[in-house]
Parts: structure tokens; sequence; C-alpha cells
């Protein structure tokens, strides 16, 4: 038996000051752009976490350059032979000044504000997870908590230290929103394209003839890019951004798109890779230029991941409550993880919906459950 169900009652007798520690997080304006606002709220949230954890028994801040920079912070358990990972980002896909419209505001069992679900609450669960255990007396592996500052624009600042990160750990904990409370098993891959097409320039009327249009050219393309689909096998292509010309009466001498691709399998990404780059314009005045970016790798379950689920469904079970299962199709830190190989359980933090929209928001009611869920996995690894 864990003890599960205690966490989630200390989580519940404490809600008041959890939800003052997530209002002061969510008021810490991260955006995933503004170096100098990340910079003050990574600051803000290590202050924080000593206060409510004490010292940890090791700290290493990275820079990040023109991104959020990387804090490891690492507090021991009760000697267990090795560390659980937990990886938060703390940047946002919202401005500097969304707060003062929208601050944090409950409204029942709805907490509502910027960046809360996406995902400030689950570094505040896992800060108040080990807070719990500490208090009640409960055997745990030690902590190495991970936050980054640039997952929302595809963590090429932060890759490296989470992958080094991981290598050591008896598993990962990706404390991203829940699926409505489910755990997420398998995320796609994401690669990111961008099109160009330079044709030439002219006048529309007087010499149609001696212009080349690449918004011409592109809207060919575009149709075989869309093609590349494959739904039977996981594989989506959204074209979801196109740019170009200068005017009604002017053939466009530029033109350019933006491509999404959502992939389940290594094979699929390879496929479509290797047919964007085979593309060719038909119009031999025109020329093509692409940049592809393979950002994240698809999230699978390996063996060792089951055998955490199985840890987690337990930990569940000692509190009344099922645990169940989703695949997804956006991306996470979580992805990098399993490519490697590696256990990782994602989808851990708060329950709620409308990430990067206006609505926002977690439930109050959720916080106990997914602390405590983290807290009993975090416990069955004591021994390593």
């Amino acid at each position: 038996m864990t003890h599960a169900a205690d966490v989630a009652r200390f989580v519940e007798e404490h809600m008041e000051e959890v939800l003052a520690d997530l209002d002061h997080l969510v008021g810490m304006e991260s955006p995933s752009t503004d170096k100098a606002l990340l910079d003050a709220a990574l600051s803000g949230i290590e202050t924080w976490a000593v206060e409510r954890l004490g010292e940890p028994a090791s700290r290493t801040r990275h820079d990040g350059g023109d991104r959020g920079d990387v804090l490891e912070l690492t507090w021991e358990g009760s000697g267990a032979s090795g560390a659980v990972l937990s990886v938060c980002h703390y940047d946002t896909v919202w401005p500097e000044g969304t707060l003062a419209d929208w601050p944090l505001t409950r409204d029942g069992d709805v907490l509502t504000g910027p960046g809360v679900l996406d995902m400030k609450a689950g570094i505040v669960q896992t800060v108040w997870m080990l807070k719990a255990l500490r208090e009640l007396g409960v055997p745990h592996a030690d902590l190495h908590l991970l936050l980054t500052g640039d997952e929302e624009i595809g963590s090429s600042a932060s890759r490296h230290h989470i992958e080094a990160a991981a290598q050591n750990a008896l598993v990962t904990m990706i404390a991203e929103p829940s699926a409505a409370g489910a755990v997420k098993v398998q995320r796609k891959g994401t690669v990111m394209a961008d099109v160009t097409v330079t044709g030439i320039q002219s006048h529309a009327g007087l010499d149609p003839e001696k212009g080349a249009s690449a918004i011409h050219e592109l809207a060919r393309l575009v149709g075989r890019i869309a093609d590349l689909a494959d739904p039977e096998r996981g594989t989506t292509v959204n074209v979801g951004v196109i740019t170009g010309g200068t005017g009604r009466n002017v053939v466009a001498e530029k033109a350019s798109c933006q491509v999404d691709v959502r992939v389940q399998k290594a094979a699929e990404e390879d496929r479509v890779v290797e047919a964007l780059e085979a593309l060719r314009v038909e119009d031999e005045r025109c020329s093509i230029e692409m940049e592809i970016d393979r950002n994240r790798p698809p999230m699978n379950p390996t063996e060792r991941t089951e055998e955490m689920l199985a840890l987690l469904v337990a930990a569940g079970q000692d509190m009344g409550v099922e645990v169940t299962t989703q695949a997804v199709g956006g991306a996470s830190d979580g992805n990098f993880i399993a490519a490697l190989g590696l256990p990782v359980i994602d989808g851990l933090g708060g329950v709620g919906a409308g990430p990067h929209a206006r609505h926002e928001h977690i439930t109050v009611s959720g916080l106990p459950r997914q602390t405590a869920l983290m807290a009993g996995l975090v416990e069955q690894l004591a021994g390593g």
C-alpha cells in the first residue's frame, strides 16, 4: 500500500496555501520569447521552491542564450539508489500584459488564468508532492526537478539537458496537463517545414508573360504537401500559414507556407521528410527553398514505461481512483525521452482544458488527486 490517499488529504487540508502558490507562479509572466521575464520568473520559482522544500542538495542553472535558462534542483530522498526526474517548463504562450485583464480567477471548482494549466500547476504539484511526502514521513526517492524555459517554442536550448538528466533517472515524470485526468502514454512526433518559392515579378496586365508567379507555383505544391498525410498510420499534415505577393495586379515574386506534420511512427517521419525534400517546382523559372525541423520524435511506450505505469495504477487504487491512459496528437518534452527508450510518464499535471486559449483552466478538485498520484509513484521507487 502507498500513502497516496494520505497525500491527497494533505493537499486538501493545505489547499489555500497550494492555491496561493499557484497564484504566485501564474503572477510571474513568462512568455517564451521574453528573456528578461523568463529570467525573472525562473529566479522567482527557485526562491519559492527553496522556501517550500529547503536548500537542495545540488543546483545548476544553464544559460539558455536568447531562450529561457534551464534550472536543475535535486533534493535527496530516503536512501534510494537513484532519482525520479520531474521535467516542467515554466514558459507560456501568453505575452506580457495578459495578467492585466486576466488574473488568476476562481469560480467554484474552476481556476482560470494564463499558464495555469500549461503548466504552472504541474510545477506546484511537483513541489507539494515532495513537501507532503516529507511532512508525512513517507520514504521516497530523490527528486531531480528540471525547469525549462523554451518548451512552447521547440526546446532547442533545453533538449540536451533533458536528455542528459533522463539517462540517470529511475523514471521521468512530465507534469504537463492531463487528458481530463488520464495519463498520456502516446504523443505524436512533430515535423515543421517552411517552404518558400521565388518567381519573377511583373505587371499582371501589361507583361503577364514576363512573370513567373510564386503564388501559383506554391498553390500547386500545397496540394502535393497535403497529400502526404496518411491518417490510417496516424500521420496528419496541415498547411497553417500562407503568405505572398504584393498586389492584386502584380505577378508575385515571393510566396511561402508553414507546414505542420504529426506522426506516430518514426518511419512515417522519414517518409514525409524525404517527400518534402524531393518537392520540385513545375515552372523552371521559379525556385524552391525549404527549411525542415524534425522538432520532436514520436512518443510511444516502452516496456519500462509500462512498468512505471503499473506503479501509478497501484497508487490510484490505493486512493480509490482509476488511472486511465490516452494517446494525443500534441507533443511535449516527454517525446525526447521516450525516443531514447527511457521510461517516461506524461500528463501528470492539472485536470482541466483550454491550453493556449482564453478559457484555459484547471479544476481545484483535481490538484489533490494528481499530486497524490505523483507521490505514490515516487514513494514506490524509494528503493530504487
